[in-house]
Order: C-alpha cells, then sequence, then structure tokens
C-alpha cells in the first residue's frame, strides 16, 4: 500500500472529511501515475478523486467493530518510534 495513504477506520476522533479526501486524492496518484494530471485528464482526475472519496466515506461510515478506538496521538508516536528504529538500523 502507498505509505501516504492511512488506515482512516477506528479513530478517535474519527477522520475528517479533509483527510478522506487526501487519502483519495493519493489513491487516485498512485493508480494513474500522475502526480498533477494535464489540462486533457484534469477532469476525469477530479471526478475519479470525488468518487473515491465518496465511496470511502461510505465505507467508513458503514464499517463496524467491536475493538476500542485507538488514539492518533499514541499511534502517531508509535510509527514514530518504528521509524526511528528503522533509520537507526540503516547507519
Amino acid at each position: 500500500m502507498c505509505r501516504n495513504i492511512r488506515t482512516l477506520f477506528n479513530f478517535d476522533p474519527p477522520a475528517t472529511q479533509d483527510e478522506i479526501d487526501a487519502s483519495a486524492l493519493q489513491f487516485v496518484r498512485k493508480l494513474s501515475g500522475f502526480n498533477k494530471p494535464s489540462q486533457a485528464n484534469a477532469e476525469i482526475f477530479e471526478r475519479a478523486v470525488t468518487e473515491v472519496s465518496d465511496a470511502a466515506r461510505r465505507l467508513l461510515s458503514a464499517l463496524h467493530t467491536h475493538a476500542p478506538a485507538r488514539d492518533r496521538v499514541i499511534e502517531a508516536e508509535k510509527a514514530r518510534e518504528r521509524s526511528r528504529a528503522r533509520f537507526a538500523q540503516a547507519e
């Protein structure tokens, strides 16, 4: 999976529309191979981002779990620690 696409389900507070939109944009960029599409492809690119964002929002609102919601601050610290450990080994 693309590193820029983050898990959005089961967090407290829930994912914002901006986070869902950013994830959709990264997904469409990855699929298309375009960071910024040409004028000829801009309309279809933006439509794809909107459709993926809508689908993601529907998915997130329909999912259910019995697991407790994860805390964003704690998960971010875990990710930073994994990164420190990963890059410390490279030296």
